[in-house]
């Protein structure tokens, strides 16, 4: 593991390679404790690069067995090498081939970075530095390669063996053994690379490209569970539908390979042709997973997929560039379950998100630019900053350029790209070129850290029907001062008393759309009949936090009146959100009025977005709009005092809902997004019901366990009985855990919820839960189940006044550190929001933190996290 202070990277130091790899020919023999990899590399001197520079090729654990250079033992004077790296002190002057072969261990690899087993099954990981932990080589994005890789193995432990590319051989290697060869054809970077063998079930199918190629796509899991792989597979058929009429992008292989691992890091990985998976996003059946679940699964597959182009076909040239295929793609995949679903609920989702994750990194130590300038691992930037808020920039240029535009950008980008490692500059050039824009002032989105603010005052004049709104953009907690604002595009409309306003003109908008790039600025709008509410911010339009002052009754006008979905759920949350940090019982019954009429009129015609309505912000994004001193517990009081209160008001249409409904005796679950819309609001109501009544509440949440026929119904009810102490909860916990014993990702549920349970006694409950037979500390799953959820869903026991919530959190990121430093540092994170804190529990945030420095030996991403949330980094 690598434990030496790691050297700063910056941005404006890079350089290109002194060297270039055209091919690379490998042959991996797999053995549980000792694989060996013989790597034959074709090189040559880069002619950007540094002439007679040595050749230093990046390692990490290795151990070298034999080097050649054009087919000759090399002599032991003419190269170093180490764990870390190998040097070719002299290499020739025109092309070459470098033999090297090393030996790893898999089992041993905790890392799960690299070629390590899972469960029996070989995988690999390798962004974004794992392929080095394979052997010895020039492991940075921008040094592309066509790989031909064989791979063989004990026929009975790996009767399935994958590779990048298109299979071009197979046969026997000995007793009992047997390869496979894989050729990729496309040029991609070591980060793509991948390969899998084991026992693994499959299921299959075909599809033909709009080009006229023949795919076989196939998804593998652990044998026994291809009935649970059947959604994951048609959502690679769609999203390669998809990508074809959105983007006119086709796939390029013959076949297309997803697998689905236990043991995994991340959520799941892009390699060329041979996606590798956490299983939980790909195993799904209604009795085991939530409809949650299957939008999820549906969502990164697409992802994955959708990072042919944008991530491997057109990739990255160093790892600042990081959001240009991350933030992209995930901009796609949004747009894909944009489309399959609903789009405004789905956008909604996507921006509670953002705000969930992304805003109170921007508002943290931890912040950093879409782009940053500098790194000390660069595994502690795949973060919300660059995914999330990557992918809002993206929207944003959409909306400035407009569709047609941004597809035409999009194909520009593609064609002038293909198989090159491109920057943001790149992108942006494409739409430049296009458009005839100017987009050097768009860029600084890519590079100023935190979250904008946007203040907005309104005047009307009733005599001149004249109606103005002055803007102002801030960005807090930044040394920025020299006067360049951001681009800032404002979706705007003004809502009367019976719906949007008609008539009124305003010449600094185009298309609905005001776009402020300047610090200050007024627009002004002439023929206003009556005195409007403005929706700003449509569809939320910018990544920004506004700042405008509205009264609750206004904001319920935009709330029944506005044509914007995102902003009539905005107008409730923004209601709800005061009335968390100062509660008022006449406005509290005021707001409880509202949303009955809003219930009344169109619940049951869009349950999905009536369910996001009735839901409160949550204790976090309370805790987000308090300046300072958050109180967590003061927070969790209010809000739940809150629920109590709607759920008191709103009961007999809570009920009503609840009744109508109720699914018909034995109809098949679907997980369309209809049927996702009438459990999520049913569900809702549930929720509520027992707010306001705890007693009848659990009464009738285990009721609804009881009968349930799907997990989503079932985790629900559970859910809404966690929150109610009593012998029924218990029970039902005890229930639930038996029924799903040997079913280790709904067991992760279980343990997500118990880790969030608001009261005292969840320390002493995850202590327990901890030494339960189902709990590891080497699968990141339960990890992230158990600890994480406490950490970054429990607000109130993880920042206990006593420290003892930091103190579990602590303890788990010290043991995992030296085995897994990845998980450990994402937990690490959790402790980012401590100087908003009061003072008492911002003190105990750094005693833990202090502690966790001391340990001898501490990881690099630990290290890096840590120097950078204390701020000594």
């Amino acid at each position: 593991m690598r434990t030496e202070t790691p050297p700063l990277i910056r941005l404006e130091e890079y350089r290109p390679s002194d060297y270039l790899i055209d091919r690379v020919a490998l042959d991996i023999r797999l053995d549980p404790h000792a694989t060996r990899i013989d790597a034959t590399l074709m090189l040559r001197p880069n002619p950007a690069g540094v002439t007679g520079a040595p050749l230093t090729l990046d390692g990490d654990d290795l151990r070298l067995v034999s080097a050649d250079l054009d087919g000759a033992p090399l002599a032991p004077e003419a190269y170093t090498a180490s764990p870390s790296g190998f040097v070719l002190r002299d290499p020739p002057r025109q092309p070459f081939s470098l033999r090297l072969v090393t030996e790893v261990d898999p089992t041993a690899n905790t890392k799960l970075m690299g070629l390590y087993r899972s469960n029996g099954v070989y995988c690999t990981q390798c962004e974004a530095d794992g392929f080095r932990r394979i052997t010895y080589f020039l492991d940075r994005p921008d040094v592309l390669s066509v790989y031909t890789t064989r791979i063989e193995a004990d026929r009975a432990e790996a009767p399935v063996l994958l590779g990048n590319g298109n299979r071009v051989g197979t046969g026997d290697a000995g007793p009992g053994r047997h390869f496979a060869t894989w050729h990729d054809p496309h040029p991609k970077p070591a980060y793509l690379f991948a390969l899998v063998g084991g026992r693994l079930g499959k299921v299959e199918t075909a599809f033909t490209t709009i080009e006229g190629r023949p795919v076989t796509c196939a998804v593998y899991v652990e044998p026994g569970k291809e009935d649970r792989a059947g959604y994951a597979l048609d959502a690679v058929i769609r999203s390669m539908a998809w990508d074809e009429t959105a983007f006119g992008r086709a796939y390029d292989l013959d076949v297309f390979n997803v697998v689905a691992v236990s043991d995994f890091n991340m959520g799941a990985m892009e390699n060329k042709g041979l996606n590798i998976f956490n299983d939980k996003y790909v195993l799904a059946s209604p009795e085991t997973a939530t409809d949650g679940d299957y939008a999820a699964i549906e969502a990164i597959i697409a992802h994955e997929y959708f990072h042919n182009w944008s991530g491997n076909r057109v990739t990255c040239r160093d790892w600042f560039q990081l959001c240009l295929k991350e933030g992209l793609t995930v901009f796609r995949d949004q747009e894909f379950s944009s489309d399959m679903r609903s789009r405004p609920v789905h956008r909604i989702a996507e921006v509670r998100s953002l705000r969930a994750r992304q805003f109170p990194e921007d508002a943290g130590p931890l912040r950093h630019p879409v782009r940053p300038r500098a790194y000390a691992e660069i595994n502690n930037f795949y973060t919300a900053t660059v995914y999330e808020k990557g992918a809002e920039i993206v929207r944003m240029l959409r909306t400035l350029i407009g569709p047609e535009a941004f597809r035409a950008g999009m194909d520009r980008y593609f064609a002038a790209n293909d198989g090159r490692a491109a920057t943001v500059e790149d992108f942006l050039a494409a739409f430049a070129a296009v458009t005839g824009r100017n987009l050097d002032a768009f860029a600084r989105w890519y590079e100023r850290p935190g979250t904008p603010r946007l203040a907005v005052t309104a005047t009307y004049d009733r005599a001149a029907a004249r109606y103005s709104l002055r803007f102002s953009q801030s960005l807090p907690g930044t040394a920025e001062s020299d006067g360049q604002a951001l681009v800032i595009p404002v979706a705007l409309g003004l809502v009367g008393a019976s719906g949007p306003l008609t008539g009124a003109t305003c010449p600094d908008m185009r298309d609905g759309v005001y776009v402020l790039d300047r610090p200050e600025s007024t627009i002004v709008f002439e023929s206003v009949a009556e005195e409007p509410v403005p929706s700003l911010l449509r569809d939320f339009s910018a990544p920004v936090k506004l700042d405008l002052t509205l009264s609750d009754a206004q904001r319920m006008r935009l709330l029944a009146q506005d044509s914007d979905p995102f902003n009539r759920w905005q107008a409730a949350q923004d209601v709800a959100l005061r009335l968390i940090l100062d509660p008022d019982d006449d406005r509290t019954e005021a707001f409880a009025a509202a949303l009955g009429r809003f219930l009344d009129g169109e619940a049951l015609a869009d349950p999905a977005f009536a369910a996001l309505v009735l839901a409160l912000p949550s204790e976090g994004e309370a805790a987000d709009a308090v300046p300072a001193d958050v109180d967590p517990d003061a927070i969790h009081r209010a809000r739940f005092a809150l629920r109590a209160r709607l759920g008191q008001a709103l009961r007999p249409r809570l009920e009503a809902i609840d009744a109508a409904l109720a699914p018909e005796a034995g109809a098949p679950y679907s997980p369309d997004a209809a049927s996702a819309g009438r459990r999520s609001l049913r569900n809702a109501a549930l929720d509520l019901i027992a707010a306001g009544d705890p007693q009848a509440g659990a009464a009738r949440a285990a009721e609804r366990l009881a009968e349930a026929t799907n997990m989503t119904d079932r985790l629900a009810a559970l859910g809404t009985l966690a929150l109610i102490p009593g012998e029924t909860r218990e029970a039902a916990l005890a229930e639930f855990a038996a029924r799903y014993a040997d079913e280790p990702l709904v067991l992760d549920k279980w343990f997500a919820i118990q880790a969030q349970i608001p009261e005292p006694g969840t320390l002493d409950r995850i202590a327990r839960l901890q030494e339960h037979p189902a709990f590891t500390m080497t699968n990141p799953n339960r990890v992230r189940a158990l600890i994480g959820s406490f950490a970054f869903g429990n607000p109130t026991q993880f920042a206990r006044r006593d420290g003892a919530g930091f103190a579990r959190v602590a303890d788990t990121v010290a043991a995992l550190d030296s085995t897994n430093p990845q998980v450990a540092a994402r937990l690490l994170t959790a402790f980012g929001s401590w100087r908003r804190l009061e003072k008492s529990r911002g003190a105990k945030a750094v005693e833990m933190l202090n502690g966790i420095k001391a340990i001898p030996g501490l990881s690099r991403d630990s290290a890096d996290i840590l120097a950078r949330t204390l701020g000594d980094g």
